[in-house]
């Protein structure tokens, strides 16, 4: 769907926009115009500034020069509440409602309807809240607690809440990140009939499939500098990519050919009741293995008991020949095993804490060694080294005393990296190594995995992303329902057949090495 032509001026806009915090520069010139009627595509590196145009969008930020216009007038938020009295809702990667109301009570927090005895009108309130979720054409109980709605759900509730109050402007941050194929699928639907009810839509997503798939037109921001507004229709994915990082990226998934060695890791018949059944596979040095599936299928689980986070109930892990104790990360390292986490902030990083000695957590005994000074730890040869590991992973920070936490995803997930190549291991786990990451940052994520194999070091990746997957792996395994289903070598390997096993629909069960 191309872009509709416009007359009115935009329902929401910035216009010519400024922002600094600091020496550093967030924004310098962004204009983007948010017309109703249309699904309007936010799109850049991390670190380029989208969430700055968020946070300005939604009051939580004032422009440093420029303007923020409302049906083309110029208008001063000076907090969110502004903002939402403007008619501006953003609806976050990660929902915040109250786990122990119900879903009627979440929408109306606050401003619930009364009986004339000025008691909470709950009949009202639950028969309100149905009709949004009907208007939105989507089936949920209004009754029903917060508490287990998976995030796909709770992001219905927010757009609810959202419309309920009357919001004509939604922001959409990263959406889609934590969400299934069928809940994106439902949450364009959702998006679909917001816009085609007169609603202006900002989506923001590093998936540039979904740009293609739900907006018409898309605004570009490199390094917090305007780049341009475009229709999606008169691009292509390659030339969005450009604009993006300003440069072609020829070699998104640049993966060496290199031959395998000896087995570096072996998975014997692993189970874990209720979770995952009968597990069989080897990675050799030298190869990147993918092992790939829905969300559910029991892909994290299966990593995580095979570097001892969880316990296993039945089988067996070897690693270079030497069997592992179950439930021992400590055997596992010390074996040569790394893994680096699907959620880098929470299971990968202290947010708190500095570049460098997240860096070093992972090689205390060593920087005590090299320091020679007993339990002491010199800061200096904590630096050097984690210097010399931001030199290699190309990480864009400012200092290495700085706090994690202010770096970008893509660069945090290079600080989680750096932490365990550290300890120089013959395997490594990955479990998605490049969500929430931008297009850049993921094509060097793919080299330094590449390199690695071709060092000689056995990749376990696990992966969502379908084209990471056939364009990364020399070998796919394949999980469904708990179960390894296919085992699908690099030239076999297509979206349809990673998907018909992926999904049980593939008669014929791949032998697991």
């Amino acid at each position: 769907m191309s872009a509709p032509a416009r007359t009115a001026p935009p329902a929401l806009a910035l216009v010519d926009v400024s922002k600094s915090f600091g020496a550093v520069r967030a924004l310098q010139g962004v204009t983007i115009e948010l017309h109703a009627g249309e699904v309007h595509a936010l799109a850049g590196e991390n670190g380029a500034g989208k969430s700055t145009v968020v946070k300005t969008f939604a009051g939580v930020h004032r422009p440093d020069s420029g303007e923020v216009r409302v049906d083309g007038r110029p208008v001063t938020f000076h907090g969110p509440a502004d903002a939402q009295a403007a008619g501006v809702a953003v609806i976050y990667q990660e929902p915040t409602l109250f786990p122990d109301l119900s879903v009627a009570e979440n929408i109306f927090m606050g401003r619930q309807p009364r009986t004339r005895f000025g008691r909470i009108d709950r009949r009202a309130m639950h028969a309100e809240a149905a009709r949004l979720f009907e208007r939105l054409g989507v089936a949920l109980d209004p009754q029903q607690p917060a508490r287990g709605l998976s995030i796909a759900d709770q992001q219905v509730v927010e757009i609810a809440k959202a419309i309920s109050r009357e919001a004509r402007v939604l922001i959409m941050d990263e959406p889609t990140a934590a969400l299934t194929g069928q809940e994106v699928a439902r949450l364009f639907a959702v998006t679909r009939t917001l816009r085609d009810q007169g609603c202006a839509v900002l989506f923001i997503s590093h998936r540039l499939e979904e740009i293609f798939a739900i907006c018409q037109r898309v605004t570009t921001l490199r390094d917090g500098t305007y780049v341009g507004t475009e229709d999606v229709a008169d691009l292509t994915p390659d030339d969005l990519v450009q604009r993006m990082v300003g440069r072609e990226v020829a070699a998104l998934y640049p993966k060496q050919h290199v031959e395998p060695g000896e087995v570096a890791l072996k998975v014997s018949r692993l189970t874990r009741e209720g979770v995952f059944t009968d597990v069989s596979f080897e990675v050799r040095r030298g190869e990147i293995v993918a092992l790939a599936g829905l969300v559910g299928a029991g892909r994290s689980e299966v990593a995580r008991a095979i570097f001892g986070v969880d316990r296993w109930d039945a089988g067996s892990v070897e690693v270079n020949g030497r069997r592992l104790p179950p439930a021992s990360p400590t055997a596992a390292m010390a074996a040569g095993l790394a893994l680096v986490p699907e959620d880098r902030r929470q299971q990968g990083l202290v947010m708190d804490m500095s570049i460098e000695r997240n860096m070093g957590l992972t090689q205390l005994r060593r920087l005590r060694r090299l320091t020679g000074r007993g339990p002491l730890i010199s800061r200096r040869v904590e630096r050097d080294r984690a210097a010399d590991w931001a030199l290699r992973l190309q990480l864009k920070y400012a200092r290495l005393s700085d706090a994690v936490g202010v770096l970008s995803g893509g660069n945090q997930q290079k600080v989680v990296l750096a932490k365990w190549l550290a300890t120089e291991p013959s395997v490594l786990i990955v479990d998605e190594p490049t969500r929430g990451i931008d297009v850049g940052t993921k094509a060097e994520v793919h080299r330094l995995l590449s390199e690695l194999a071709a060092e000689d070091l056995a990749i376990l990746m696990i992966s969502s992303d379908l084209p990471e997957v056939l364009g990364m792996a020399d070998r796919v395994l394949v999980m469904h329902e708990g179960r390894l289903t296919a085992e699908i070598p690099r030239a076999e390997a297509t979206e349809e057949t990673v998907m018909a096993a992926a999904t049980g629909r593939d008669g014929t069960v791949g032998e697991a090495a």
